[in-house]
């Protein structure tokens, strides 16, 4: 039965569990995306959130907390130093979970787990899109070089070369 689980326990007992997330966190603070099976995906994507968050008010109360969860001093530097500066003004969701398919061995339903600020080639997709201009209705159209009619003039010439070719 499934009264009062709250939480995927992922076949571990709780010992291994709170182990196997802390050593994922630190993994994916340092490395910005790692690859596992779908359900660690998930219990990761809740486990890490809530420290994301704290790690936006950098003060001691709440390194101490977030090293009592992610046990590894490095980690913590980093998300402090590098992670929570790029993260400051986001209101939530700083992960974002891709299916990739099914593992060769078992077929277990993998899953990428990145954080969302870091991924350089969505962000690069984005920044285009807000470089839209904006048009008016009832004016003329501008014409762009590839609109315009060709030119057919020859074009100009130096004026070293103007005075030996007359």
């Amino acid at each position: 039965m499934r009264h009062n689980k709250s939480f995927n326990h992922l076949g571990r007992k709780s010992g291994h569990r709170k182990a196997m997330l802390a050593n994922m966190a630190s993994s994916l603070i340092l490395h910005k995306r790692i690859e596992t099976t779908e359900a660690k995906a998930k219990a990761l994507r809740q486990y890490i959130e809530p420290l994301l968050t704290k790690s936006k008010d950098d003060t001691t109360h709440s390194r101490r907390t977030v090293f009592a969860y992610l046990k590894q001093k490095e980690a913590v530097s980093e998300l402090f130093r590098v992670i929570a500066p790029k993260i400051a003004d986001r209101p939530g969701g700083y992960t974002r979970v891709l299916k990739l398919g099914f593992r060769q061995g078992d077929a277990a339903d993998m899953a990428m787990i990145e954080l969302v600020d870091f991924n350089e080639a969505a962000l690069a997709a984005a920044k285009p899109e807000a470089k839209k201009s904006t048009t008016r209705r009832g004016r003329a159209k501008k014409t762009t070089a590839a609109t315009a009619a060709p030119k057919t003039e020859k074009p100009e010439m130096p004026a070293e070369e103007a005075t030996v070719a007359e």
